[in-house]
């Protein structure tokens, strides 16, 4: 089984928002990336199919898979790239408390991906009351 991480989307409220910095990200020659200081020392596991939960206001809305992870030494001191695919899928809403940093996501953890019929256009706070019910 895959091993993901799942990390907080700061500044961002909407989806839609994560998936326009993708695309300005290429229109300006780059990937997708995410710098980190710490590096996951089971990175191994990561790119072979895992993916970056985003947690956006309190709720995992979404996944990239992830790339690639790279560790660069700068002036002593070690920072962390993790280069996401472009491919932003939303998932079913899963309510995760504010923390620093990214943290270990296992794939028995994960919520569910929506498929375009799913969820459609449903309003993301009527998503998450269905989901705190346990009716989605």
């Amino acid at each position: 089984m895959p091993l993901h991480l799942v990390k907080l989307c700061v500044g961002v409220e909407r989806i839609e928002q994560l998936t326009a910095w993708g695309r300005a990200e290429r229109g300006k020659g780059r990937v997708p990336m995410v710098h980190t200081r710490q590096t996951p020392k089971r990175a191994d596991e990561l790119i072979e199919g895992g993916s970056l939960y985003w947690v956006i206001k309190g709720v995992i809305l979404c996944r990239q898979q992830i790339l690639k992870v790279e560790t660069f030494e700068e002036g002593g001191q070690n920072r962390c790239e993790i280069t996401l695919h472009d491919d932003v899928i939303p998932t079913a809403p899963q309510p995760r408390r504010a923390f620093q940093g990214w943290r270990y996501f296992e794939a028995k953890d994960v919520p569910p991906d929506l498929s375009t019929g799913d969820a459609g256009e449903m309003p993301l706070e009527l998503a998450r009351e269905l989901r705190a019910l346990g009716a989605w």
